[in-house]
């Protein structure tokens, strides 16, 4: 037993760990004590010996902890020296990573530029004014061909503002101005110049260049020409620059961006020498082009008193064109309402709807206007047309001024004071007559609507007598339908009747004259005229809200709200029918539904005080 503990003390500590062996050494001395007792009582030179032998293992249990303390020192430092090593190893891998993706990066950059640049250069329509020529002797007097060149960009990009429209304008710049430099390495040669080059290769950019010459009579002659602009010149005294270079700038802009000439003539009201303009340019223009001057073509003709049925062929001859046209669907649908065919226009603007894949879709929401106005869409109505104020300087790109458009439908909203702040913040535009019109429209209206019948119909006969202008009467067609009420309200029964007689085929005036008929006292005559309003537009719902207020007047409920729910079907966001909904619902005592309708009214007319009042006394709890 004794030699299995000394072999258990003795053998296999080098591979102990330095703890184990302390240990180890620890419990010999200890078992030496103890062997050395026991042999002393048995027999003393035998534990002499014993006790001789176990202190010389001792010793050297000691030895091998000293060594095994100085080879663990080692083996830390070895590992230490290791780690190192291995760190900066992998430090310097992640420095090759690094610097590999960040050339990768820079590559992916440059390539990104590179392409970048290709596709604007490919891409670029531009109008680029080159410096022009001119002699020593004008250079002296302050007229060289950068100053020349510079008036001319000047008057171009006038123009370009000027012009109202929603199709994109060609670039206009100098050959000369300002580029972002950064030198490409061993060349010299700057971005911009690079960029100039690959415009000039690839691109579509249309060059202007020309000469200006004093001639014998003292006069300053300009010539200007340039690819796809055939060489033209212009005279005007020597002291007249101004003159010479914006009638070169008009020459250019029409030789260049020939439709959105087309419409800077319909802005400035030029409508005949818009006419004449298409006319001479449609049939060498291509395709885009030429669709866009029938479109011009077919708006001036109907601004100058030419027949809706006229246009209307121009406009589906622009839509074959190009299908995309979306401004000349909107137009489509403007020449069926001019025509008093309605129904047949709010089917227009249902091909519309599907042809630009659903709304919201390819079509901007501006040209769904006519299509918003028929329905009485009244809150995407004013949004697209204050998004497109907003965008082009507050006119807007309609053929007429936005202004007078915001204040009509905020009327429809029964926002008053909306309507005038939108009345005083309309930019003047002498060439623009619907602005003066439309203010007496929409204060007629408001006068109605506050129970003052005689500057009602005051300001609705000046709207009538503006209306006379076929600027005013194409572009708002139906709207002298509501004359008529003004005038029966204001105790004028026979020029009531007289516009009903001649302002035509519209809902509106077949709503009105049974309005009328119905106050006076001819209600089976009004009940014919409200169906007849119906079957001549079955999907607007102007006359199945008038026909249910009549019917709520004769005590008719059932029928009525059978009515004004037809009305809410065929007009969801017209807040007037579920107003009148709800009205209906409190005579009948159903006070929570009545309010249901008010709130969703709400959502539509927010501003509009009365029904404000209707719901705060429907929520008032009965005593």
């Amino acid at each position: 037993m004794a030699e299995g503990l000394l072999g258990g003390v003795l053998g296999g500590d080098d591979d102990k760990p330095e703890s184990e062996t302390g240990e180890s050494a620890a419990g010999a001395e200890a078992f030496a004590a103890a062997v050395a007792a026991i042999a002393s009582r048995q027999d003393p030179g035998v534990a002499r010996h014993t006790e001789e032998f176990l202190q010389e293992q001792t010793e050297l249990l000691r030895v091998q902890r000293m060594h095994l303390k100085a080879e663990h020192q080692l083996r830390l430092v070895h590992l230490s020296g290791q780690n190192r090593e291995s760190a900066l190893r992998r430090a310097g891998i992640r420095i090759r990573i690094a610097f590999q993706l960040f050339a990768a990066v820079v590559a992916a950059f440059i390539g990104a530029g590179v392409i970048l640049l290709v596709h604007d250069a490919a891409r670029s329509r531009r109008v680029v004014i080159e410096p022009f020529h001119a002699p020593p002797a004008l250079a002296q007097r302050g007229i060289d061909g950068s100053v020349l060149a510079a008036a001319l960009l000047d008057q171009l990009t006038n123009l370009q503002d000027a012009t109202r429209s929603s199709s994109a304008a060609l670039g206009v710049t100098g050959a000369w101005s300002a580029t972002i430099r950064l030198d490409v390495p061993e060349t010299g040669i700057s971005i911009g110049e690079i960029s100039r080059l690959l415009r000039e290769r690839l691109g579509h950019d249309v060059h202007i260049d020309g000469d200006l010459v004093e001639t014998s009579a003292g006069e300053l002659a300009l010539t200007v020409r340039g690819n796809g602009v055939p060489p033209k010149s212009f005279t005007a005294p020597g002291k007249d620059l101004d003159k010479l270079t914006a009638a070169a700038a008009g020459y250019v802009y029409s030789k260049s961006q020939p439709a959105r000439w087309a419409t800077y003539l319909t802005n400035i009201g030029d409508y005949k020498g818009a006419i004449e303009f298409c006319r001479t340019e449609v049939a060498g223009a291509d395709p885009a082009t030429r669709a866009d001057l029938l479109n011009t073509w077919a708006t001036s003709l109907q601004n100058v008193g030419g027949t809706a049925q006229e246009a209307l062929v121009l406009f589906r001859e622009a839509v074959q064109l190009q299908p995309k046209l979306w401004r000349s669907y909107n137009n489509i649908m403007n020449a069926y309402m001019m025509l008093g065919q309605e129904e047949q226009a709010w089917r227009a603007g249902e091909t519309m709807i599907a042809e630009a894949g659903g709304r919201p879709g390819q079509a901007l929401e501006l040209y769904y206007q006519n299509w918003d106005y028929l329905t009485w869409n009244l809150r995407a109505w004013l949004e697209e047309t204050l998004a497109d104020a907003t965008a082009h300087a507050g006119a807007g790109t309609g053929a007429t001024s936005a202004g007078p458009a915001i204040a009509d439908i905020y009327m429809r909203l029964h926002d008053s004071n909306a309507v005038e702040l939108a009345l005083k913040t309309t930019k003047e535009d002498p060439n623009d007559p619907t602005i003066a019109a439309l203010a007496h429209f929409v204060h007629g209206r408001l006068a109605a609507d506050a129970g003052d019948a005689d500057r009602a119909a005051s300001e609705l006969e000046a709207f009538g007598v503006a209306f006379s202008d076929p600027v005013i009467s194409s572009n708002y067609p139906g709207y002298q339908c509501w004359i008529a009420p003004a005038e029966e309200a204001a105790k004028h029964p026979g020029k009531a009747d007289a516009i009903l007689q001649s302002a035509g085929n519209f809902v509106d005036c077949y709503r009105f004259r049974a309005d009328i008929l119905d106050s006076r006292g001819d209600w089976s005559g009004a009940q014919k005229a409200y169906a007849d309003a119906v079957a001549l537009a079955p999907d607007l719902p102007a006359a199945y809200y008038s026909w249910g207020l009549a019917l709520v007047r004769h005590g008719d409920l059932a029928d009525a709200a059978a009515k004004l729910k037809q009305a809410s079907q065929f007009g969801p966001q017209w807040a007037d029918p579920l107003k009148a909904w709800g009205d209906l619902l409190m005579r009948q005592g159903a006070v929570r539904q009545a309010l249901a309708k008010y709130d969703e009214a709400l959502k539509w007319a927010p501003n509009w005080a009365a029904l404000k009042q209707a719901r705060d006394a429907a929520a008032k709890p009965a005593r």
